[in-house]
């Protein structure tokens, strides 16, 4: 029986999958940002394993979840779904000097990737809008050169969200790492216009993180659906992936492990 963690489950998509998971009977360990959202979470989900409570925007914090969530045990899997949506109207800046959606949708997923050892499956949530990334060779990540744009931003975040799953896949090979991009879903972040199947936005994190079917332990792969999805040509670019590192390493002063610990 799989153990699971999953980072931002206190809603949307990342509640949406523990309740899948824990009804199908895996043990399953949430993420919230605060006590207020863990309490609420308690309620909606008490089938729950546990709760670790942190607010990843910051370097210190993202360290805190990675040893909180190491107390219950080692995982078999790791679903990265925390994360902002495109609508923040300005750059705000976390004390570490970051972008504050760049620290929470990449930075922390490299982190807790770095420092919680032993995960053989990990997932990170990426996003159709990857594909209009204007920033591919990494030169702004963190959006002090440029006027800030909030759908921009986010679009290069899950760029970067596959950059990191594919470096992941490519440097501990015997890790199984892939992006899903759920789809444009009404989730509190996607918002009630949004048009595609709700029911299947989760599924196919499930499907990755307990599925014993090859097609399931694969890796390095960007997936729609339990289909591969179109992906940016850049984000296949070892370059660009070795780059991501580099940045996330230097601004968390937490280096990448040569293989799973």
């Amino acid at each position: 029986m799989p153990r699971v963690f999953i980072t931002g489950s206190t809603d949307g998509l990342g509640l949406m999958l523990g309740r899948l998971l824990t009804e199908e009977h895996h043990e399953v360990v949430l993420h919230a940002r605060n006590e207020q959202r863990a309490a609420s979470v308690r309620q909606s989900l008490p089938t729950a394993a546990g709760i670790v409570v942190g607010d990843v925007s910051t370097v210190e914090a993202m360290r805190s979840v990675a040893e909180d969530a190491a107390a219950h045990g080692t995982f078999d899997a790791v679903v990265h779904n925390v994360g902002i949506g495109f609508r923040e109207p300005r750059r705000v800046e976390t004390v570490d000097g970051l972008s504050h959606l760049w620290a929470v949708n990449v930075l922390a997923p490299y982190v807790l990737t770095a420092l919680m050892p032993g995960v053989r499956r990990l997932v990170y949530l990426a996003s159709g809008m990857h594909l209009g990334s204007e920033d591919t060779d990494l030169r702004d990540a963190n959006w002090v050169k440029r006027r800030w744009n909030g759908a921009a931003a986010y679009s290069d975040s899950k760029f970067q969200d596959v950059l990191l799953a594919f470096a992941i896949a490519r440097r501990w090979p015997h890790v199984s790492s892939n992006a899903v991009s759920p789809g444009w879903v009404a989730t509190r972040m996607g918002g009630p216009g949004a048009r595609d199947d709700l029911d299947q936005a989760h599924r196919t994190q499930g499907w990755l993180v307990t599925s014993d079917a090859p097609e399931a332990l694969a890796t390095g792969r960007l997936l729609y659906h339990r289909a591969p999805g179109q992906v940016h040509p850049d984000a296949l670019d070892r370059e660009r992936q070795d780059r991501l590192l580099r940045i996330c390493a230097e601004a968390s002063g937490v280096p990448l492990p040569a293989g799973p610990q």
